[in-house]
């Protein structure tokens, strides 16, 4: 069953470049006491992924955080180094914090894993976008498409706050 608005996000760990280098930071950490977005894809790099779903939430991040949301996170079952040279790419570093859910553990964790064997692509995240006030989600957009970034778009979610 996957989560839904009203839910507690559960504990989980996701990695994080720093200027030391990779770092744990939990869903308590990056949640707790804060209102934040938080979007999934289901690869960095991946066509609809870089060119549809990030930019749309780097070019709205100005109007999304004047609504009060404190920051906004990609997260992606890539691992740690991927998820940098992406941030870096795209221009995305220090706009967008971007999560490493390597292992799937958080997708599978809140029920939103697709399975992208078909594509070679193994475990991977459904796309999707939610607002989370101090670890609790109060909207949730999960695209019915991989291929597909509107109900979980930037557009979209900018219309909820």
């Amino acid at each position: 069953m996957s989560i839904k608005v009203g839910d507690k996000l559960p504990q989980a760990t996701f990695r994080v470049m720093t200027a030391e280098g990779p770092a744990a930071r939990t869903t308590e950490d990056l949640f707790k006491g804060r209102k934040v977005v938080l979007f999934a894809v289901p690869g960095a790099f991946t066509p609809t992924c870089h060119k549809n779903h990030l930019p749309g939430f780097l070019a709205k991040a100005g109007e999304i955080k004047a609504k009060g949301v404190e920051e906004i996170f990609v997260t992606g079952v890539n691992d740690v180094f991927v998820m940098d040279a992406w941030a870096k790419a795209t221009g995305g570093a220090g706009v967008i914090g971007f999560l490493s859910d390597g292992n799937a553990d958080f997708a599978k964790e809140i029920g939103l894993s697709m399975d992208g064997s078909g594509f070679g692509l193994g475990t991977r995240s459904q796309r999707y976008s939610m607002v989370v006030e101090d670890g609790v989600v109060t909207a949730l957009n999960v695209e019915e498409a991989p291929g597909k970034a509107d109900a979980s778009g930037a557009e979209a979610l900018l219309a909820q706050l």
